[in-house]
C-alpha cells in the first residue's frame, strides 16, 4: 500500500466487508459521516465499468475535536478516508488514510501526537477485520 494509507484484503463478500468496516470503525469510536460511491459515480458521469470501490469518510468527534482545537485548518484533512475496493480478481481489499503521514504535514507536537493516536485506533480496525 502507499506511503500515505495501510490497508489489506479482507475476506467476504464486498457488501458484508462494508458492513463489517463500519462497525468495526465504531467499536473505536469513529461514525461513517459519508459514502462516496466512485464505481457509481465514474459509470454516471463517464460511461466507465469497474469494479465496486467506496470511499467512505470516518470521523471519531473526540479525535477532530481535539485536532479542531489544535489547528482550525486542519478540517481541509478531514475526516479519515478509508477505501473499500474490490479487484477485477474478485478481492475485497481494504484501505485507511495514515493519519501520521497526513497529519504530519500540520508540524505541530500536539497534532504529531494525536496523528499517532488515530493512526493505532484505525490499525486496530484493521486487525479486527483479518481476526
Amino acid at each position: 500500500m502507499a506511503q500515505y494509507g495501510f490497508g489489506s484484503p479482507v475476506k467476504g463478500e464486498f457488501g458484508v466487508v462494508v458492513e463489517r468496516v463500519t462497525q468495526a470503525l465504531k467499536q473505536e469510536g469513529f461514525g461513517v459521516l459519508t459514502t462516496i460511491d466512485v464505481a457509481a459515480t465514474l459509470k454516471a458521469k463517464l460511461g466507465q465499468d469497474m469494479p465496486p470501490y467506496l470511499i467512505l469518510g470516518a470521523c471519531n468527534p473526540g479525535f477532530a475535536s481535539q485536532a479542531l482545537r489544535a489547528e482550525p485548518d486542519i478540517g481541509l484533512l478531514l475526516p479519515c478516508n478509508v477505501v473499500v475496493r474490490q479487484t477485477e480478481g474478485g478481492e475485497v481489499i481494504v484501505g485507511f488514510m495514515d493519519p501520521e503521514a497526513v497529519l504530519g504535514m500540520v508540524n505541530k507536537p500536539e497534532v504529531t501526537t494525536l496523528g499517532h493516536q488515530v493512526r493505532a485506533a484505525l490499525q486496530r480496525v484493521d486487525a479486527s477485520l483479518r481476526a
